[in-house]
């Protein structure tokens, strides 16, 4: 229950690892509101959980007010945020990927996240014990090392580093207790990578093509994730700002060799 007390704001909080902070996170004692667009699949996660939904895109800015009105009206504070919502739909190499491929995948990872940090960071400095607050942003192993078909993808969880940081010495030098920090996944086995594997004619061949690619020999779970987001929410780490987590069975800390 190392969460007990807090309120915290999930973008994308409907499927994977999203969906698997929201229940980790109840079950440390946080009270927790989620956003997505799967109503039917927010359902049976408060049904789960106890958590609260509120419909969102991330990158539309008119709809950031009424998700921060409920968060206040309900709980009166935020104290944690999980900018996790994010896409790769319509995405290409350099030479292929479309202007209004481009343009979708910036507006959520990168316009959602900025929209996501910049309410939470807004709303945390009235916290009613003094301006204090943990954001999280979910960026990619990609950030270090970018896929040659995934141009936009790649760009944009490689911008979540900067956005992070720049966050986390404005909130510092603001003389607040505001902090902000990126974590960095390898391949996670959510329900979509499963539904991949699934989907091909080896599906043995393929769960063993996913796990290969971290040295560890295996995907992480998605439980994992959440707990190192709740890691970072929690005040264990509250010196904690600025930094880069990596959460990818050393997937890029060298070469495997040959």
């Amino acid at each position: 229950m190392g969460l007990q007390g807090k309120v915290a704001l999930i973008t994308g909080g409907t499927s994977g690892i999203g969906a698997g902070t929201v229940r980790h996170f109840r079950r440390e004692g946080a009270e927790v509101v989620f956003t997505g667009s799967n109503e039917s699949a927010a359902r049976i996660i408060c049904a789960e959980t106890g958590a609260h939904f509120v419909p969102q895109r991330v990158e539309d800015p008119d709809s950031w007010p009424s998700v921060m009105d409920f968060i206040t009206q309900t709980f009166g504070r935020l104290d944690i945020a999980f900018a996790n919502a994010g896409t790769e739909k319509g995405d290409g190499d350099i030479e292929h990927v479309s202007f209004e491929g481009w343009q979708s995948i910036l507006a959520v990872n990168l316009t959602g996240v900025m929209l996501t940090v910049q309410h939470a960071v807004r709303l945390m400095r009235t916290n009613p014990d003094g301006p204090k607050g943990s954001i999280i942003l979910n960026s990619s192993m990609n950030a270090q090392r970018p896929l040659g078909n995934y141009v936009a993808y790649s760009t944009t969880k490689g911008a979540l580093i900067a956005l992070a940081k720049s966050t986390a010495v404005h909130c510092a030098q603001s003389k607040t207790a505001i902090r902000c920090n990126s974590i960095h996944p390898g391949v996670v086995e959510t329900e979509m990578i499963r539904a991949v594997i699934d989907s091909t004619p080896d599906p043995a061949a393929a769960r063993a093509q996913f796990e290969s690619m971290a040295p560890m020999g295996r995907m992480a779970q998605v439980d994992e994730v959440a707990a190192l987001v709740a890691y970072l929410g929690s005040d264990e780490a509250a010196f904690i700002s600025g930094s880069e987590f990596a959460i990818d069975g050393a997937t890029n800390a060298g070469m495997m060799g040959v």
